[in-house]
């Protein structure tokens, strides 16, 4: 494949060597998608989103997260990430100090 002038800092090329738009991305995931029998709509967004979550979900460190999607603010970063209710409880139940003391007498 020849890299067209002008294109060459780019890392994702298509087949005639230019860079990828991101119209071309959006079509190449929702084609991705119905080809995996995901019927959900799904876009470059929803990667973004769930790339997030399953760091916060991992144990990542939330500034960390931060720095990888680019947010200027935190909160857009806490917002962003949506935590899930029932994992909290679960992480509160698990590691606040007075469970931990009656886990301790049981």
């Amino acid at each position: 494949m020849r890299i067209k002038p002008g294109e060459e800092d780019y890392v994702f090329l298509n087949r005639r060597g230019a860079h990828l738009t991101r119209t071309m991305i959006l079509i190449m995931i929702k084609r991705q998608a119905v080809e995996a029998g995901i019927t959900k709509t799904i876009s470059p967004h929803t990667l973004r989103h769930s790339f997030a979550t399953a760091l916060l979900e991992g144990g990542a460190d939330l500034i960390a997260i931060q720095a990888m999607m680019g947010h200027e603010d935190i909160a857009t970063t806490e917002i962003y990430t949506h935590i899930d209710t029932s994992s909290l409880r679960e992480e509160i139940t698990k590691h606040h100090p007075r469970n931990k003391k009656e886990a301790e007498k049981r």
